[in-house]
């Protein structure tokens, strides 16, 4: 008989479902095997010598730029104050001694980590890749860790299990701590962002019957779905029409609608367009219901995404704990930052227990090579990618616009909130306690539609726009 189905076993009970016996398809099944397959696939690969060298290179390199955007800043201060120094300083851009000697440790059992059992909450995107991923690979495990990745219905969700401690750290929007830590939208509770998760991967999708409608000045009046208020989704997309001469808050409506209902709501009618994460403006193609009007790259290059972060006090009291699942995320970050990587993380992370989606959606997103719903077939290597740097100038301009829009009343001091959520500061402390010159180094500039965006001038950039709901 066939794989599927054996009605004349008696040892067998005849479902119609998959024979294995769990209640799934077939087709499930097959997607379990062939997820299987090529996690073991990217197992092995993680567990050469060449991927070892280049995963510590990456975690250091990032380290280093965290300090570092410009290269000849970099050359300056090590030919100023030496190798040895410069490493010290670098060690500490967390809040423990070294990510290396934790390795050592986690690989000793991870005798020293003060919480192995740990709880993270994702929502099923493609932004949570390098999150989700560390999880069948095992690096989690390489570093001592015990975790279980929980899929989370909505960004609500996810803050009022953070802010309650169920969930121990997360899978964020990147302005959400900002958010967060500022008692916006909920209670005041510092949290920190450790690493971007991804950056780009973002789409203004349109429907179908928009097609000969690009035009955004002709948009007034048209319904836009974003998954949350504190997202980047928001506030590009809010960036976007005011720069076409469009209100968002009066001439369009922008409705908050969790990813997975963004599909079902364009084909309903419901919406005349989204700005939203993939894989579900490539969802929106492969079920012939809408295009893709833009890519979000298009729109700022390398802009962040969501992130990887947790609360201030888990790390404060388990910094060795911190430290392991900050290094497993990054090394999860240097195998997705590979393309020839990407065709097996599709299939790792297409299952039900994660994203859920299609294969080849998921393949199409991490590709970059996908159809466009036009009629096109696109390259577009860097749709999305997973640099983990969480600069702190991005953080600045999230919350200009956060000042722009009315969610922040009056002055604002960004450096300040920047440098307490977004983890690049401690390196920093350590050079000036040992009266190092410090470089400036956490505030590169952005060009977002054109516009410069520099941090140093934040205030009068958040002034600058004629179209504003600031003071």
């Amino acid at each position: 008989m066939s794989e599927f189905f054996s009605p004349y076993d008696a040892d067998r009970p005849l479902m119609l479902k998959c024979s294995c016996g769990r209640d799934h398809s077939a087709a499930d099944h097959q997607a379990e095997l062939s997820a299987e397959a090529a996690a073991a696939t990217l197992r092995q690969r993680s567990l050469t010598s060449e991927f070892e060298a280049y995963s510590n290179e990456f975690i250091e390199a990032t380290l280093v730029k965290a300090l570092f955007p410009q290269d000849a800043l970099r050359r300056r201060f090590l030919r100023a104050v030496g190798k040895d120094t410069a490493m010290a300083a670098i060690s500490s851009v967390l809040p423990v001694a070294s990510l290396q000697a934790m390795a050592q440790e986690a690989g000793k059992g991870g005798g020293n980590l003060e919480k192995k059992d740990l709880k993270i909450g994702f929502i099923p995107i493609t932004c949570a890749t390098p999150l989700i991923m560390a999880h069948p690979l095992g690096f989690y495990k390489q570093q001592g860790l015990n975790v279980e990745v929980t899929k989370t219905a909505g960004w609500a969700l996810i803050r009022d299990k953070m802010i309650n401690k169920e969930y121990d750290a997360t899978h964020f929007l990147s302005p959400m701590p900002l958010a967060i830590s500022m008692g916006l939208g909920a209670n005041a509770t510092p949290m920190n962002v450790a690493t971007i998760q991804n950056v780009n991967g973002q789409a203004i999708t349109l429907s179908l019957k928009h097609k000969d409608n690009r035009d955004p000045k002709n948009w007034k009046g048209f319904k836009f779905a974003v998954p949350f208020e504190y997202s980047m989704h928001n506030f590009l997309l809010r960036y976007y029409l005011a720069e076409a001469g469009l209100n968002p808050d009066t001439d369009v409506q922008i409705r908050v609608v969790p990813p997975a209902e963004m599909v079902a709501n364009l084909r309903a009618g419901n919406l005349d367009g989204f700005l939203g994460p993939d894989p579900f403006n490539q969802r929106a193609v492969f079920e012939e219901v809408g295009f893709i009007h833009l890519l979000t790259k298009d729109l700022w290059n390398g802009h962040p995404c969501c992130a990887f972060g947790t609360s201030t006090e888990f790390i404060q009291k388990n910094p060795n704990t911190f430290a392991a699942l900050y290094r497993a995320v990054l090394t999860s970050a240097a195998m997705a930052r590979d393309p020839k990587n990407r065709e097996l993380i599709a299939k790792v992370i297409a299952p039900q227990a994660y994203l859920n989606q299609p294969e080849v959606v998921l393949q199409q997103v991490l590709t970059g090579k996908f159809a466009d719903g036009l009629g096109n077939i696109r390259t577009v290597p860097d749709r999305a990618d997973f640099d983990p740097m969480p600069w702190q100038s991005m953080a600045v301009w999230m919350l200009t616009q956060m000042q722009r829009w009315g969610y922040i009343k009056g002055e604002v001091d960004y450096k300040q909130i920047a440098e307490k959520v977004f983890l690049l500061t401690e390196a920093k402390k350590q050079m000036k306690a040992l009266d190092q010159k410090v470089p400036d180094g956490a505030y590169p500039k952005f060009t977002i539609m054109g516009k410069e965006f520099d941090a140093a001038k934040a205030s009068a950039y958040a002034k600058s726009f004629a179209i504003s709901k600031a003071a």
